[in-house]
């Protein structure tokens, strides 16, 4: 059995949003996220993992190329393997829970809005002409 504290481990940057690695479980992970205001994930994908949020305090939308939804306590969001989704944070701290499991977690990254710095991999730009958004 594994036992966290969300209210424990909760961590927070205004720089970036903090994922913390709570515990690892066979081919998977639980993390706590912790969002400021306004704070956007990058625009990715898991194509070997599923990954599935659970808020539990806060909130935002989260969007894929098909729809865009509101995330507000108690809500439960599941991306199957390969679809592209980005978080982006209200106006108040949010804090999601995370479980992702799967042959591979590694994510690949297609864009990440309110970052004017970030420049996408060779790797991921590959991945992505061949398995184009939408």
């Amino acid at each position: 059995m594994h036992v966290f504290s969300l209210e424990r481990e909760q961590q927070w940057d205004p720089r970036h949003h903090v994922e913390k690695i709570l515990g690892k479980i066979a081919d998977g992970d639980v993390t706590v996220a912790c969002w400021e205001p306004g704070q956007i994930s990058p625009y990715h994908c898991h194509p070997d993992a599923t990954e599935i949020y659970f808020c539990f305090s806060g909130g935002g939308t989260m969007r894929t190329p098909k729809e865009t939804i509101a995330v507000a306590p108690g809500a439960f969001v599941v991306h199957p393997p390969g679809e592209v989704h980005e978080y982006q944070n209200g106006p108040g701290r949010t804090m999601l829970f995370r479980v992702r499991y799967g042959a591979d977690m590694r994510a690949h990254h297609c864009a990440w809005r309110g970052n004017a710095e970030w420049k996408q991999s060779a790797e991921d730009a590959q991945y992505y002409r061949a398995h184009p958004v939408g």
